[in-house]
């Protein structure tokens, strides 16, 4: 079917709406009116949210269930997504949080000895919602062009569909900004991690912690679950607490250093109850290490600013320079929101930039033990020039 969606609309103009093919069973429509038609896959059902594109061309599972993805509709740029079906292992969380995904080629048969169940199986498990058959280049495209707009996915076997209800949803949806999702998806109650990284001949190392490791406390903002298992490879012990966790509560766990995990949402609606928690643990001079929206929550924390991206970074092959030397790591970004640079009080300096944009990519503060990275050091579908990261945090925090 391969639909393009019609280029953005200028101010006022009303978008192009085309037919519906006697094929479609899905369709993606946006706030401005455009209608993409395609398959659908997964659950059936409607879905509406920020669209947004991802450029990695493997780890689709854990891009879905990454918390970070929630309140998102994902395109991946890379068209045979599926391909390689769906297992109970490469999974960041319990239940996936993206709301669904675009795609170009149709779903096939799982094609990988580890596969447990086809991907459009696993989808409608989870009820996520997929569509294929769209021309997911044009819509990469727009979105590069005129930024990440909202939309509605849906998905009906028996191809019926109120167009105009749709698009009163995806212009009705607030979008991301001002949202606070950390505290809907976060953990509701503090609980102890000791598994480990994933090996192909043992799978996931379970009950591996030091427990006489450094006592790493995460706040949970909507961890990845990798990134627990990296902190437990470093050597630590680790604790996970709510994103609601007051200072007392956190340290009357007697931490050795602080996590502040990733998550979706806007920072600043986040920090209004974080960071006044932020500010008193680096008032302790406790050692803390940020990850995504964990480092833009350090960067409000101090009295930097963060600002919506037009199109935020989304993928496993985004380069980045670290300033104290000049190399370069190849990360795995998931982003839509910034900390300026610009901003940056003279406690705190840019430790990494983006070679895409120049948009900062790590800070460390110059008078406490705190720094943070905008990326993931952790991530299964990317590279892994970047997992230093977890041996220096917990390597700095010594024995408990």
């Amino acid at each position: 079917m391969a639909q393009a969606p019609a280029p953005a609309q200028s101010k006022g103009a009303a978008a192009v709406q085309p037919a519906q093919p006697k094929s479609a069973t899905g369709c993606l429509v946006l706030a401005d009116g455009s209608v993409i038609w395609g398959h659908g896959f997964g659950a059936e059902g409607v879905a509406v949210g920020e669209v947004c594109f991802n450029t990695a061309m493997t780890g689709y599972q854990e891009v879905i269930s990454d918390p970070s993805y929630a309140g998102q509709i994902i395109a991946f740029t890379f068209p045979h997504i599926g391909n390689v079906g769906a297992n109970a292992e490469d999974i960041e969380s319990p239940n996936p949080h993206a709301l669904g995904c675009v795609v170009r080629e149709a779903v096939t048969p799982a094609a990988n000895f580890r596969a447990d169940r086809r991907f459009d199986d696993w989808m409608r498990a989870w009820g996520r919602i997929g569509l294929s058959g769209v021309d997911t280049r044009a819509l990469t495209k727009r979105i590069r062009t005129a930024g990440a707009p909202n939309g509605v996915i849906a998905h009906n076997k028996a191809g019926v569909f109120d167009i105009k209800k749709l698009l009163a949803e995806a212009k009705a949806w607030p979008g991301l900004e001002g949202m606070d999702l950390a505290s809907v998806i976060s953990a509701t109650q503090s609980y102890g991690w000791d598994d480990g990284l994933w090996r192909l001949d043992g799978g996931y190392a379970v009950h591996s912690g030091n427990p006489q490791g450094p006592h790493v406390v995460a706040i949970d903002y909507g961890m990845k679950r990798n990134i627990l298992r990296n902190l437990v490879a470093a050597g630590a012990r680790v604790t996970v607490v709510p994103a609601t966790a007051s200072f007392d509560e956190i340290m009357a766990l007697a931490p050795d250093g602080i996590f502040l995990s990733n998550g979706p949402g806007d920072p600043a609606a986040t920090g209004i109850h974080a960071v006044p928690t932020i500010q008193k643990l680096l008032g302790a001079g406790t050692p803390l290490f940020g990850i995504c929206l964990g480092h833009q929550l350090l960067g409000l924390a101090v009295g930097a600013k963060t600002v919506k991206m037009r199109q935020g970074h989304r993928g496993a092959n985004h380069p980045v320079q670290r300033l104290s030397d000049g190399r370069v790591e190849i990360t795995s970004m998931n982003h839509g929101f910034a900390v300026e640079t610009a901003t940056l009080p003279a406690n705190a300096r840019a430790t990494h930039i983006s070679l895409f944009d120049g948009s900062l990519a790590g800070l460390e503060l110059i008078d406490t033990p705190a720094f943070s990275v905008q990326y993931h050091p952790e991530a299964s579908p990317g590279p892994q020039d970047s997992r230093y990261l977890f041996e220096k945090f917990v390597g700095s925090l010594g024995a408990a």
